[in-house]
Order: structure tokens, then sequence, then C-alpha cells
């Protein structure tokens, strides 16, 4: 978030503020009342803010996460996509040679019978 961003996000508030001053003045509070129930509204919208946003922490929902998961699926398709051009170009016995050896290599991996 920019500085003009939260600049804007300020501003929108005090917006908001006084706009809802001017609509429980309309309503028919007094001075004092009209201000303590547009700052109630105020504070209550604040407040549901702050909770959407900590759900979306929670949820991991956030902008930052998505972006990386839409990165990290684009990323793997063309990798693969790349992998697999590499593959179809090689001779068919050395695809073989290599499925054998991916093959010993997982056999490696795997931990013995007995554990």
């Amino acid at each position: 978030m920019t500085r003009a961003n939260v600049i804007q996000i300020g501003l929108y508030a005090l917006l908001l503020g006084a706009l809802g001053y001017a609509v429980f003045r309309f309503i028919g509070f007094e001075g004092a009342s009209a201000g303590i129930a547009a700052e109630a509204m105020l504070v209550l919208v604040i407040l549901v803010w702050i909770g959407s946003y900590l759900f979306r922490v929670v949820t991991g929902k956030m902008t930052f996460n998505e972006q990386r998961k839409r990165y990290l699926q684009a990323y793997e398709k063309i990798t693969n996509a790349e992998i697999q051009a590499k593959f179809d170009a090689m001779s068919e016995e050395d695809q073989l040679k290599l499925l054998e050896e991916l093959k010993d290599d997982q056999g490696a991996l795997r931990p013995p019978a007995d554990l």
C-alpha cells in the first residue's frame, strides 16, 4: 500500500464520519449525540474492516498468498511443459535409461522395510 493510498483511506474515513454526523443530525439527533452516534458508526465500520482482514489472514486468503499460488501454478505448468518437450526430444533409448535411473533413485529414497 502506498502513502497515497493511506492518505486516501484516511480522507475516506473523515468523509464517512462527516457524512454520518450529517445523517444523524438530519434524523433528529442533537449536536453531541449526532457526533457520538457518527463516531460509534465509524468505529463499528473500522472494527468490521479489521475483522475481515484478520479472517483473510487466518484462512490464508491474503492477496500475496493468492498471487503466489497463481505464480507457482503457472511456473509449474511452464516447467512441466519444458521438461516434457526435452523428454520427448530424447531418443527412446535415452528415455528408457532416464526412467530406469529415476526408478533406482526412488528406490534408494524409500526407507527400509524393517523400520
